[in-house]
């Protein structure tokens, strides 16, 4: 008679199987959590939610087979929408160029052509640029 606790599913013939079992889940938990804390934010002023609601995503995707499938099925249906969580994603992810690239598209979503101070200041600091270097 053995008073071994049953295996949990997928851990059988694996060493180290348990500690990444509780790693995968443990961050598959604080992901939802952060995720409910950017939904909690988000009616505040300010763009609080968004940032921490992508937060959350990393976490749960990088922890979750199942939620990397669906991303997957979301990233073919809505390329564009997708792109910048998958930019997020990288091993080194590009954090300043995102975000500046989701406050374009939203201002452009938001604002009139001629009222746009975020293209107006890109457009400077490119041409300061130019001068300096040439």
């Amino acid at each position: 008679m053995t008073f071994a606790a049953p295996a949990l599913p997928g851990l059988r013939n694996r060493q180290g199987g348990l500690f990444r079992w509780l790693k995968r889940s443990s961050m598959m938990l604080v992901g939802l959590v952060v995720i409910l804390a950017g939904i909690l934010i988000a009616p505040l002023p300010g763009p609080g939610g968004a940032p921490v609601i992508a937060l959350g995503l990393v976490l749960v995707l990088r922890s979750s087979y199942w939620a990397k499938r669906q991303f997957i099925r979301a990233q073919y249906a809505r390329p564009r929408w997708v792109y910048p969580v998958r930019r997020l994603l990288r091993r080194r992810p590009e954090f300043a160029p995102v975000f500046w690239q989701q406050a374009l598209r939203a201002e452009k979503m938001v604002l009139r052509r001629r009222r746009r101070p975020l293209m107006r200041l890109r457009k400077r600091m490119r041409r300061m640029w130019r001068r300096a270097f040439r």
